[in-house]
């Protein structure tokens, strides 16, 4: 049997590979990211048939280069997320960050409740949100929460649509949360969890590119990005920082991952905590 090709990625190209991805989402591929770009779509060109990285490179310039472009960010893009990951952000929504939003809610009459979880991944965050809201606002509440859940990856946006998870990914749950929110597979699926509808149907799953122009008739009262602008240069990051503010009411939060920081880089927010900020 013939051995399965193996592709070896030109400086050049990956030259070419760095400026498109930058262009196209913001990430910057520095050196360091060249053997994961190779290996991550050597299984790609293999599919396609195509002897090297170099008529992968014109196919992407071709009539199926947007369709197929959308498919390599997919594969470089990296997606490691949990439930209640990084959990103090959650406890400082309960604590604080959920009664002062409300109090604003309160003055200004407003009953929804938006929030925007940006690089969503595969659900866990925009989930979480939900049963966090929902377990500090009550079943009863007069407030009705709206999430928005967006990802540059359509991978991960099935898996986040269909809500359902192998029960290792909600092994660190308690039982009341499980059994409140989760619905456990029989058959076909068992070994496998559900989310309950009235969860799933307070999110609204989208594929957004971060780099585009926001849409000005959205705000929220709460963003997480969390642990994406790590893959993005200063400029960048400052640039899209900005736009969250924009997008914020006055008294709104925004969250950003526990490796990331808005040390050097210009902006209005408020420091709240290490990786909290405010828009006062």
């Amino acid at each position: 049997m013939p051995g399965i090709p193996t592709y070896d990625l030109s400086d050049k190209d990956f030259s070419y590979f760095s400026r498109l991805v930058y262009e196209k989402c913001g990430i910057h591929l520095h050196e360091g990211k060249k053997e994961l770009v190779r290996s991550r779509l050597s299984k790609r060109l293999r599919e396609l048939n195509f002897t090297g990285f170099s008529m992968y490179l014109q196919y992407l310039q071709g009539p199926g280069g947007e369709a197929e472009l959308i498919f390599m960010l997919d594969a470089i893009s990296t997606n490691l997320t949990s439930f209640f990951r990084e959990k103090r952000h959650f406890e400082f929504l309960e604590n604080e960050g959920l009664k002062n939003i409300t109090a604003l809610m309160q003055r200004e009459g407003r009953k929804e409740l938006h929030i925007w979880s940006a690089g969503c991944s595969t659900g866990e965050e925009p989930y979480s949100l939900g049963i966090c809201f929902s377990e500090a606002l009550g079943a009863l509440s007069r407030f009705d929460v709206r999430i928005l859940a967006t990802d540059l990856s359509t991978r991960v946006l099935e898996t986040a649509q269909s809500g359902i998870y192998p029960e290792a990914k909600v092994a660190g749950l308690s039982q009341t949360l499980l059994h409140r929110y989760f619905l456990r597979g029989k058959g076909k699926r068992r070994g496998h969890v559900r989310v309950i509808p009235s969860l799933r149907d307070m999110i609204g799953f989208r594929r957004f590119n971060l780099m585009d122009p926001f849409p000005v008739a959205l705000t929220f009262d709460v963003v997480f990005c969390r642990n994406v602008m790590i893959y993005f240069d200063k400029p960048t990051q400052e640039a899209l920082v900005g736009k969250f503010y924009n997008c914020l009411r006055p008294g709104g939060y925004l969250f950003i991952g526990h490796s990331e920081s808005l040390m050097g880089i210009e902006h209005r927010f408020r420091y709240v905590q290490p990786t909290i900020y405010l828009k006062s």
